[in-house]
């Protein structure tokens, strides 16, 4: 980890930087990969299965019986908290629905928006080292109460062939019936070109890998829509000196295991606080069974002390951080301050692990600084707002000399003849 005391503001922008990996030319592979699978559909996929995950697949769609093996596999531990936690995100995306509001703009005009599904949606879930059913809950959940017809859910096999249980329990809980045994660059291919057994969906959404991340950004020369540009988790605390700094080092480390490219910022106004949160960090690791790629994170992340919690904000909104932890005592006066942020997490005891799997809210956020120009997966990314309008007899007459004049200025003359051959009727 890389300590500063009090820097100053002209090198901050070095400070906000994300490690830089050495990066593969993979665009020449992802254009193959979506050319196989738009010769060969499913058998593309499968030889896919066998040449990226070492699995042996006989066929790509998970069967009824395979999701009531992976069901019996669960314990009623997990899934009582995978339901809880449903109902939550539920609660929490149900608010989000909103009431149609009709407005006369001028008399006898009246304008209002309406809310249409995207009809079918594509969500893929990492199977690696870490299987997210969480973010099976995160998708499925909104896409269901925004009603999409058709959910679409890819993941790659393990070496046996098979789904992870709790992935396929979770997907059956949100009613996700079309789940196929395929990852990486080959999955979105398939959601964005659709195969014999994948439908070709409108939208992709979830996170993955950087050939993951550069499949869906290619799919939108296909004219498939994604959720959001993605990239290796992160989180920026800030802490004053009543903060809990064994608090901050698992809220930091949290982040930290997600990967060796993941990036964990702590902010503090106390020495005290920086030199007891860098302890418990040693100190947690430890005990940690992914403490290796975690100990590669913390290699690229900074520890800063500031001179006060204004300063810390300004340097946050800078990093615009996918999640921030204000760990301070008055945050309710701090709200404001937050201008760039995917999800705020306040006081001690708001763990950011809350957000990723229980509290409601969803925890597929802009990384990489894009939330500063990017909102979080919420039930508006599984709509389209449809504007309408109504025009009266008289609301025309009322309006109409002003989009004549308008019309005419820009030169566009069967714009105002549109009109004008109205009035004169």
């Amino acid at each position: 980890m890389k300590i500063y005391r009090y820097p100053t503001k002209d090198t901050w922008f070095d400070l906000v930087k994300r490690p830089v990996l050495e990066q593969q030319e993979i665009s020449a592979l992802i254009a193959g990969i979506f050319k196989e699978v738009q010769s060969n559909g499913d058998q593309a996929l499968i030889e896919f299965n066998k040449k990226f995950d070492k699995a042996d697949t006989q066929s790509i769609k998970i069967t009824e019986a395979e999701i009531e093996i992976a069901e019996n596999q669960i314990s009623d531990d997990l899934k009582k908290a995978i339901q809880e936690a449903k109902e939550n995100i539920s609660k929490f995306h149900s608010s989000q629905i909103s009431d149609i509001s009709k407005i006369e703009t001028t008399k006898g005009v009246v304008c209002w928006r309406e809310n249409r599904a995207v009809e079918s949606v594509g969500i893929y879930i990492p199977g690696g080292t870490a299987p997210l059913f969480s973010t099976v809950l995160m998708l499925a959940v909104p896409a269901n109460l925004a009603g999409c017809k058709e959910i679409v859910l890819c993941t790659p096999p393990d070496k046996n062939g098979n789904i992870n249980p709790a992935i396929l329990y979770t997907a059956k809980l949100c009613g996700i019936t079309k789940i196929f045994k395929t990852g990486g660059a080959q999955a979105i291919a398939a959601m964005t070109l659709g195969t014999e057994s994948v439908p070709r969906v409108y939208k992709i959404f979830g996170p993955g890998n950087q050939f993951v991340v550069a499949a869906k950004e290619y799919a939108q020369r296909y004219g498939v829509a994604i959720d959001m540009p993605a990239g290796p988790s992160e989180v920026l605390v800030i802490a004053d000196e009543n903060a809990i700094p064994e608090f901050c080092a698992a809220d930091l480390l949290s982040q930290a295991e997600h990967g060796s490219d993941s990036q964990v910022v702590f902010l503090t106004t106390s020495l005290k606080v920086l030199n007891e949160t860098i302890s418990a960090v040693d100190q947690q690791i430890k005990d940690l069974p992914r403490n290796e790629m975690a100990g590669k994170s913390l290699e690229n992340s900074n520890f800063i002390v500031l001179n006060s919690l204004e300063e810390a904000l300004e340097f946050s909104n800078l990093y615009a951080p996918e999640h921030l932890i204000l760990a301070i005592s008055d945050f309710e006066k701090y709200i404001p301050m937050v201008q760039n942020a995917g999800s705020v997490f306040l006081g001690n005891y708001s763990c950011e692990s809350a957000g990723d799997y229980a509290s409601g809210t969803n925890h597929t956020l802009p990384t990489n600084a894009y939330a500063k120009n990017y909102s979080g997966v919420s039930l508006d990314s599984f709509v389209k707002k449809i504007t309408f309008q109504h025009l009266s007899k008289e609301g025309l007459q009322n309006l109409g000399k002003t989009i004549e004049i308008m019309a005419e200025a820009e030169g566009l003359l069967a714009h105002k003849n549109a009109v004008s051959i109205r009035l004169k009727s």
